[in-house]
């Protein structure tokens, strides 16, 4: 047996083994997160909930901004602020805010920045500001293009202090319209499984954190013990470090489905999916070039070895990369059960797989080329977020 079929062969055994892996964890994990559509998961209304600020940074939201607002005004919650934050907008933000504040008074504060200080982000100042001067027991921090359910947020709360839990996200319900932002969304779900498993969040020893933007809830004692927003004042990737700085702290961070809870249209199409992982790819790498060439090949053996093994490797070899080629289609198979993505999306992996390097790449180059990360108007030096990450 020649270097190539043994190299060949040894490949396809560390593949088949490492897909098949993960989708039998993945299976089984999944099935432990809560899902708090179900009726245990409808607290009363009338039970003593605690207070909680629901927080939202806006910049040049004016496409979203009133339908997320209005959604957050009529929760089935009994004792609750929001407080949304107008920063810096240059569109009709902010005289759409007016409007809504004029309409609904005192159930919502606006709040407009009008110069952002040095050594910030936009956006980290915005929800530290706004934190700083509100009153819950728990801080929702959500997006500005994100709706909410009714009774969202009370099935949420009342799940965390069941679980004596000190941070929260619930994932969100991806709303997909075009082929392309199905495409991309199915394949970072998979690539999800690999680089965080949801299901261990709640193990206090494991590494495992997550974060998201769309709804990242933690107790008011548990963000000033992580040193607040003021500690990740330039952390693009701000939603995960908010909660991998949970985790490090020894707190207790739980993971939640919740479909029609949380609604978002995070990306207009393929290329939309381009340009919003292009701001935070690099960010996500910890701004390492020997990370994002790494990560890329990476990417690539995990994502396209089973296709092109099976394609062309003969014998045993070919049978190692068809068990990670069918791994990767009961992965569809599950994750469009959820999402509603027919498993035939699986056939575009591989031209979901190149675009996604492309991104990685993208972004490290844009951001090294320009010696920092140009975002929604500001210019960060990226010399000044390595220090800061």
């Amino acid at each position: 047996m020649s270097f190539w079929q043994t190299a060949n062969l040894a490949s396809g055994a560390v593949l088949g083994a490492t897909w098949l892996y993960f989708t039998l964890a993945g299976r089984r994990g999944i099935s432990q997160i809560a899902d708090l559509t179900k009726p245990e998961y409808n607290v009363p209304a009338a039970t003593r909930f605690p207070r909680v600020s629901i927080i939202v940074p806006a910049r040049n939201e004016a496409a979203m901004i009133e339908r997320a607002v209005r959604s957050l005004l009529v929760l089935d919650y009994p004792d609750y602020e929001l407080v949304v934050v107008d920063d810096r907008s240059e569109d009709e933000t902010g005289a759409i805010l007016d409007r809504l504040k004029e309409e609904y008074g005192g159930r919502l504060v606006v709040v407009h920045v009008r110069e952002l200080p040095a050594g910030w982000l936009g956006k980290t100042h915005a929800m530290w500001s706004a934190a700083r001067e509100s009153s819950g027991e728990w801080i929702l921090f959500s997006d500005a293009d994100v709706v909410h359910s009714p009774e969202g947020l009370r099935r949420a709360v009342g799940y965390a202090e069941s679980e004596h839990a000190d941070h929260l996200v619930v994932l969100p319900t991806m709303l997909m319209e075009t082929v392309g932002e199905r495409m991309m969304i199915s394949f970072f779900q998979a690539m999800f499984l690999f680089a965080y498993r949801p299901w261990k969040v709640r193990d206090p020893k494991a590494r495992d954190s997550m974060g998201v933007g769309a709804f990242n809830m933690v107790r008011r004692a548990a963000y000033e013990k992580i040193g607040t927003y003021e500690s990740m004042r330039l952390s693009v990737v701000d939603d995960m470090r908010l909660g991998e700085r949970v985790k490090r702290a020894g707190l207790a961070s739980r993971v939640a489905f919740g479909e029609g809870m949380v609604v978002v249209r995070w990306a207009h199409g393929a290329g939309g999916v381009v340009r919003n992982l292009t701001k935070n790819f690099f960010a996500q790498l910890r701004y390492s070039v020997l990370l994002a060439l790494v990560g890329a090949c990476g990417m690539l053996w995990l994502h396209l070895g089973p296709w092109i093994g099976t394609a062309l490797s003969p014998g045993w070899a070919r049978a190692e990369y068809a068990v990670a080629l069918a791994s990767l289609v009961a992965i569809y198979a599950a994750m469009g059960k959820r999402t509603g993505i027919p498993i035939r999306y699986v056939l575009l992996h591989p031209a979901a797989s190149l675009l996604m390097v492309f991104t990685m790449l993208r972004s490290t180059v844009l951001t090294v080329g320009r010696g920092g990360v140009e975002w929604r108007g500001t210019f960060y030096p990226l010399a000044e977020l390595r220090r800061n990450r």
